[in-house]
């Protein structure tokens, strides 16, 4: 079982089968699964959420509004994304903190390594919101960022899927799946798994990185467990 991990989910996980904003069935299963996860064991767990769920700087050229302007508003998404959460998961006895990494502090604590790091071990899940504070910068790099500061042993990517495959499942015909897999390989071949900087980070500092699916009921616990579900990337 470890110690400390970092669980990377994209905005879209709350959007469930809508196409924007927060489904309410979405929101109370992941909810659900990161309290039966986390209930009785000695794991600390930090989240990294998107908010692809609510705005994509992508769309920021079709609204013609400036590249920095719609990542900054992205960025405030995983807030309120953030915020959804960790009132659902309080309403299941979980204690949480949410830590910003631009300053709204009437709604999160800014975020600070070594407070990050006290919250994890007086055993309170830790929602990272605003991405690295900073815009050209994807909530995947934020999400390796952050692990990477904190000293977590893995970065855990709940998808959709069931790991890493040779081409998308969804869309392709033709596809392998990878039980385990290099960085290289992923960068070399475009695996799509995370985005150039977040693969190439990890790579750098050996930092693992496990791909599953968290719309299995029970698959976070497993994974956080040390159960070899999904793909393996290191």
């Amino acid at each position: 079982m470890y110690k400390r991990v970092l669980l990377k989910l994209s905005g879209e996980v709350l959007a469930g089968s809508e196409q924007f904003g927060i489904d309410y069935t979405a929101l109370t299963y992941i909810a659900n699964e990161i309290a039966l996860a986390t209930k009785n064991t000695n794991t600390q767990l930090a989240i990294v959420i998107g908010g692809g769920n609510i705005f994509r700087g992508a769309k920021a050229d079709m609204l013609d509004i400036e590249r920095v302007v719609g990542d900054y508003v992205g960025l405030l998404s995983t807030v309120i994304n953030a915020l959804v959460l960790q009132n659902t998961l309080e309403r299941l006895n979980r204690a949480t903190c949410v830590m910003s990494a631009i300053e709204v502090n009437k709604l999160a604590e800014p975020y600070i390594i070594r407070k990050a790091i006290r919250h994890l071990e007086k055993d309170k899940i830790v929602l990272l919101a605003s991405g690295t504070g900073n815009p050209y910068f994807t909530t995947d790099t934020a999400a390796v960022l952050r692990g990477l500061e904190i000293g977590a042993e893995i970065i855990l990517k709940g998808t959709r899927v069931d790991g890493v495959y040779s081409a998308d499942p969804e869309k392709a015909v033709k596809h392998i799946f990878y039980k385990k897999v290099s960085y290289d390989k992923v960068l070399r071949n475009k695996l799509g798994v995370m985005d150039l900087t977040a693969i190439t980070l990890c790579a750098e500092n050996k930092l693992p990185i496990r791909v599953f699916n968290i719309k299995e009921k029970g698959n976070l616990k497993k994974v956080i467990g040390g159960e070899p579900i999904g793909t393996l990337i290191k």
